[in-house]
């Protein structure tokens, strides 16, 4: 395996944990369930190594995700994956679903190619015992006009582990979207990115974490804007209670030549216990001079002029600051496609609030 980074910063007062001398146990039994409604192919990755190599080979590391250092395990063993193909101008309303279970080891990678026109939802979920340890990947390809949202979900028990690493390459015109919900888990390592490289394309990037109790979260995202005339938009929330850390790492870039270029980041971090702790990281890096670009982060405890005009109106100081940590959640639960998935993230987020 290549000698690779994890662009993460080393431990220190809060951070405990070293990514770059983490070790990774050897993989154990796994099972990938996909399921696609009609007008899609949804297909485990060795049936698309069999019966579909000509379009799997023009998405598969066809992003930079092998070029990271969790990436590359992924790459390297191969074990289990889906491959979502939607063919050209054709709109699958109904969401296509991909579950990855282990109670040991999984590697899995979710290859995703859309043609151009094509518009689709992808909901990938993991589940798992407390032994469970995931290193995933997921990699988009989406053709000229395609509109793409890739959704990961996971609610993995309080000793498990995920490692995910996410990568995409919108075409011309083409929308893609990440929206990542990152609620359970003893250690979540995340990125979401995408590079553009066509005018007209536009990325959204969507994420929400909620570590308690001793929960770790370190999540990063990056837009690289290789060409102009193209728009970002990254919301991110979150929150901490109890002994949980975390960190949020988000990047712009805007190359040169990439004039006209539209792109904004938000962050908002609430602390709701005195051990806990998040840090914010918002990054721009702007080379090009007739661009817009915006990024703002906040971190802090519950305003308490809100709960004093609560408490005012009857309402008792828990349930006050219960409703203001889940209507703070909102802007980034409003991202997530579907009444029915934004509603299962409310109830992860009551069950983390308690």
């Amino acid at each position: 395996m290549p000698s690779l980074t994890t662009g993460r910063e080393k431990p220190g007062r809060y951070w405990k944990i070293d990514l770059e001398t983490l070790e990774m146990p050897a993989a154990g039994m796994s099972k990938v369930h996909v399921k696609g409604p009609s007008g899609s192919r949804v297909v485990t990755l060795d049936v698309a190594r069999a019966d579909h190599a000509d379009l799997l080979a023009r998405a598969y590391g066809a992003t930079g995700a092998k070029d990271t250092k969790f990436g590359a395990l992924t790459f390297a063993g191969d074990f289990i994956g889906a491959f979502v193909y939607v063919p050209a101008d054709v709109a699958i309303d109904e969401p296509i679903t991909i579950v990855y279970s282990a109670d040991g080891a999984a590697y899995p990678h979710t290859v995703v190619l859309a043609e151009h026109g094509a518009r689709a939802t992808i909901v990938e979920r993991f589940e798992g015992t407390d032994g469970a340890t995931f290193c995933a990947v997921a990699e988009i390809v989406a053709g000229d006009g395609a509109d793409i949202t890739f959704v990961s979900v996971q609610n993995l028990p309080d000793a498990a582990r995920l490692i995910a690493t996410r990568d995409a390459r919108p075409g011309n015109g083409a929308r893609v979207a990440w929206a990542v919900a990152d609620l359970g888990a003893a250690l979540s390592v995340g990125s979401a990115d995408a590079r553009i490289e066509h005018e007209g394309a536009h990325v959204d990037i969507a994420a929400l974490f909620f570590p308690n109790g001793a929960q770790h979260v370190d999540l990063m995202t990056t837009v690289d804007h290789a060409a102009g005339h193209a728009t970002s938009e990254t919301v991110v929330k979150s929150a901490a209670i109890g002994s949980g850390q975390a960190r949020y790492l988000g990047n712009i870039k805007i190359a040169k030549d990439a004039q006209g270029s539209n792109a904004s980041l938000r962050d908002d971090a609430l602390l709701l216990s005195k051990s806990a702790h998040i840090d914010s990281v918002p990054a721009l890096e702007i080379a090009a001079n007739d661009v817009k670009a915006f990024h703002g982060a906040t971190v802090g405890a519950i305003d308490a002029e809100q709960i004093f005009y609560m408490e005012s109106r009857g309402i008792e100081r828990h349930a006050a600051e219960r409703m203001i940590a889940l209507g703070f959640f909102e802007p980034a639960i409003a991202r997530f496609p579907g009444e029915s998935l934004r509603e299962e993230l409310r109830e992860g987020l009551r069950r983390k609030i308690g």
